[in-house]
């Protein structure tokens, strides 16, 4: 029996969405300590999956027919018989932390260790639908830390995504560890889930077909002058400020499809977050509702504090938690 645990990862945004530029997509995160997947794996004649007894069966329950869909392509690939799978943690679903694609890792790696072979999550993760636009799951999985990927060949990636398995998953094109004192706020409200599936295909078709070339030059400016040298040295509050800027920037790009810079009621959490000087700079992660904002150890109570006000403030329930980094990939336990 295999046991595979991977944390959740924050996607801070694209570097370019405009089919103008050589190269596009480029997504750029952190791969954070919680909250985790956890799935085992046995050998089994024929692919099942369950739901582990100690599990949190609302988190999980919809999970188990993407495990078994994950874990019948894996079983595939790796041409063995089949395995039972049990999901003991998952993320929230489409909540904007990663939860299919670490979902899909974690299953196929638990499978392949289980029957002696490598997981090779970055080969096999295309076949799984997984590390299309954006490789920072994936490397996330793989090593954790803050993630810069190099993105596709415009001409190869271009509004519509290729079918399963007929891409790489991008390149890490910069990776930097990040400070053992920083931290991590998560907001996450009660609202309707992140798009996933053909209406983010859809989604991200028209972000495409509509994308400024201009503010990716701008975004662009902003990696290499600001966020890339305060990872370097270890400055959160330069960093938190930087990335906030550029999910701005980037939610200029989604605003005709999400119904502004933020989706609704992100941009209220945001607003809130941004009077308080425990939280260095925010935004959302992905298609949300997952609200981040940068902080370290010092300052991890008062951002606790200010995102249970924030929530106030939109005037919505939710859940709200201060988590570190990680510069560690998936574990795996046999």
């Amino acid at each position: 029996m295999t046991r595979v645990s991977a944390g959740a990862r924050l996607h801070f945004g694209f570097t370019n969405l405009s089919l103008s530029h050589e190269r596009l997509y480029g997504a750029f995160g952190v791969a954070l300590a919680a909250p985790r997947t956890v799935v085992e794996a046995e050998p089994n004649d024929v692919v099942d999956a369950t739901v582990g007894s100690t599990a949190d069966v609302h988190a999980t329950v919809d999970d188990i027919a993407d495990v078994r869909t994950y874990a019948e392509r894996a079983c595939d690939l790796l041409d063995v018989p089949g395995a039972s799978v049990v999901v003991h943690e998952s993320l929230p679903r489409h909540a904007g932390l990663g939860s299919g694609t670490q979902l899909a890792a974690t299953t196929l790696a638990a499978i392949s260790r289980t029957y002696g072979h490598a997981p090779r999550v970055r080969e096999h993760a295309p076949a799984l639908g997984r590390g299309g636009r954006s490789g920072i799951g994936v490397a996330a999985f793989e090593r954790g830390g803050f993630v810069l990927d190099a993105g596709h060949p415009t001409a190869r990636f271009t509004t519509d995504r290729p079918t399963d398995g007929e891409w790489t998953v991008p390149a890490v094109a910069a990776r930097h560890t990040v400070p053992e004192d920083w931290r991590f706020l998560l907001v996450r409200p009660n609202a309707e889930p992140g798009r996933s599936g053909g209406v983010e295909d859809a989604a991200m078709r028209g972000a495409v077909e509509r994308a400024d070339p201009g503010l990716a030059d701008r975004i662009a400016g902003i990696v290499t002058r600001r966020v890339l040298p305060a990872i370097a040295e270890g400055r959160a509050e330069p960093f938190g400020a930087a990335v906030a800027e550029i999910g701005r920037l980037n939610g200029a790009w989604y605003a005709d499809e999400q119904g502004g810079v933020y989706r609704p009621p992100v941009g209220d959490v945001v607003t809130s977050l941004e009077s308080s000087p425990a939280v260095f700079g925010a935004g959302q992660s992905s298609w949300g509702p997952t609200v981040y904002g940068v902080t370290n150890v010092d300052h991890a109570d008062a951002a606790l504090a200010a995102g249970e006000r924030a929530l106030d403030a939109a005037g919505v329930d939710g859940e709200v938690s201060v988590v570190s980094g990680t510069n560690d990939g998936a574990r795996i336990e046999e």
